[in-house]
């Protein structure tokens, strides 16, 4: 996994930035209940999500991220509004919220027990009555069925531990019921040949060790498409919200 307080200053950049935050934030408004008072954005990253959301009039955002940098900057942009902690463990009581939001977080945990744990804090911190939203299927979302993803066919994939019938299960199983879903655009997030030969060498791909002979086939199949810096479509990301049982 890479080391997300390392990657906070080049993160927005290289992730859509602006316009990817404000359509995800979007999304999210638009599952949540229009009476929603809280809202907890777990993992909050640096922050441009969070201060998206905090812009809905009458919603009080609060953000929590594991990244010390990456705490520190979404505290810049949502002042008084963001914690450092751990997802696993929540620092806030049973039923402090009337919503919350794990946007990008469950495809980066380690397995289906470590997910579910995640899930049920999100629903111990959840009113009865509230709305948990999570993105699901985050690596499915990135297949656009262009020319870089058939080159990259044939490497390793990890199983997905946000698979949506995978979250589905974990959401009922801590007194989560479907709620809603929606889906949004990855704004600036289309690759380009020359863009993912870059990430294959930054180690972005992590069953691929980016100086092994794994890495430098799928970086000589992606150099020799044309285009070299036209990015392919954006993805499209999927989002499934869950009403906690009263």
């Amino acid at each position: 996994m890479l080391d997300y307080s390392k990657e906070a200053d080049r993160y927005d950049a290289s992730r859509g930035g602006e316009p990817r935050a404000a359509a995800a934030a979007a999304a999210v408004l638009g599952l949540i209940p229009p009476d929603a008072g809280t809202l907890l954005d777990v993992a909050c990253g640096t922050g441009l999500v969070t201060r998206c959301l905090a812009a809905r009039p009458g919603l009080r955002v609060t953000g929590v991220d594991a990244a010390y940098r990456m705490a520190r900057m979404a505290g810049g942009r949502v002042p008084g509004a963001v914690v450092l902690g751990d997802s696993r463990q929540l620092p806030f009581p049973d039923g402090s919220f009337d919503a919350v939001s794990t946007v990008w977080l469950l495809h980066l945990l380690s397995g289906p027990e470590e997910t579910s744990s995640v899930v049920a804090e999100c629903a111990r911190v959840l009113r009865p009555g509230g709305v948990y939203v999570t993105t699901v299927d985050k690596a499915v979302s990135h297949d656009v069925r262009s020319d870089i993803d058939a080159v990259l066919a044939p490497r390793p994939v990890p199983p997905a531990v946000d698979r949506a019938d995978a979250v589905d299960a974990y959401a009922a199983e801590h007194a989560l019921a479907p709620a809603g879903r929606a889906r949004f655009r990855g704004h600036g997030q289309g690759r380009s040949p020359r863009s993912t030969i870059e990430d294959l060498r930054r180690g972005w791909f992590t069953q691929i060790p980016p100086d092994g002979p794994l890495a430098a086939r799928f970086a000589a199949g992606l150099a020799g498409l044309p285009d070299q810096d036209l990015p392919r479509p954006d993805p499209q990301f999927s989002l499934r919200a869950y009403r906690k049982r009263r």
